[in-house]
């Protein structure tokens, strides 16, 4: 039999020229959609991450504020000294017997926290000693943390800092990413808090609790955006260098105060946790 030859037919180019307008469609889509999802990822890995970075700020200053002016049951330190000391802006600085205020180019606020030196106030160490914030071994009759934030030497990005009474004028850093710290504090009686640079020596043992606020900032800077944030003072701010800030705030209520017998409503009133 003798077959029947069809006569053989290609594409056109118009039938060409719309596959490849098919296909480019659908690889733009498809950037557009990984890219859209990338970006969502990044945005929540960095929301997370500033979140767990003024959690753990917040969660070790307020349990050093808490634990300020603690002694044993029954003990009579010789050290008469306030139980809280801050520095608005600035960082303590000095003996721990005589702190002073040092200026930060951070703009950060410090606090330095004293109490008891023992193994029920402290993680004791493998000898069973007293341990500062650091957990160095602290050999006087009370602890004294001191908490800052700056830039690291090393790396320029910004972190939180605790000197110890273990090893005192050197900083050690425990927490990256948080800028600044402010911190405002309420007086006995008080119907509103105050800076550090507002009370007079002889006025910090009246101190009942502490206001915190933590600003901390992002890792990735924005080459086009410039996102605005509301600072500790609750001023809106655009972001110079384009990288994402947010403030985190807590209050925290002095536990071993004594001189305060009914202020302990009342901040809880305020939002103090107990």
């Amino acid at each position: 039999m003798n077959a029947v030859r069809r006569p053989q037919r290609g594409h056109t180019l118009l039938e060409l020229t719309i596959s490849v307008a098919l296909g480019l469609l659908v690889v733009l889509a498809t950037i557009s959609l990984y890219r859209g999802q990338r970006f969502a990822y990044d945005q929540a890995t960095e929301t997370t991450r500033l979140r767990d970075a003024a959690s753990t700020a917040l969660d070790l200053i307020g349990q050093q504020v808490q634990m300020a002016g603690f002694v044993p049951a029954g003990a009579d330190p010789a050290d008469k000294s306030p139980a809280l000391f801050g520095c608005s802006p600035g960082r303590p600085a000095g003996s721990d017997a005589a702190l002073v205020c040092e200026t930060l180019a951070s703009r950060s606020d410090g606090i330095a926290v004293r109490y008891a030196a023992d193994t029920i106030s402290t993680w004791p160490s493998s000898t069973g000693s007293p341990t500062d914030c650091l957990g160095q071994i602290s050999a006087g009759e009370r602890i004294v943390n001191r908490y800052y934030a700056k830039a690291s030497s090393s790396t320029v990005e910004p972190e939180l800092y605790c000197e110890g009474s273990g090893k005192p004028g050197t900083g050690q850093p425990l927490v990256e990413g948080v800028e600044r710290l402010r911190f405002g504090y309420w007086l006995k009686d008080a119907s509103s808090s105050v800076d550090a640079a507002a009370i007079s020596p002889d006025r910090w043992p009246l101190v009942v609790a502490v206001d915190m606020c933590v600003l901390v900032r992002g890792d990735s800077p924005s080459a086009t955006a410039r996102p605005r944030y509301a600072d500790c003072d609750g001023a809106s701010v655009v972001s110079a260098d384009g990288r994402v800030r947010q403030v985190f705030r807590r209050r925290i209520a002095l536990r071993n105060v004594t001189n305060a017998p009914n202020t302990t409503n009342a901040l809880n009133e305020a939002g103090a946790e107990p």
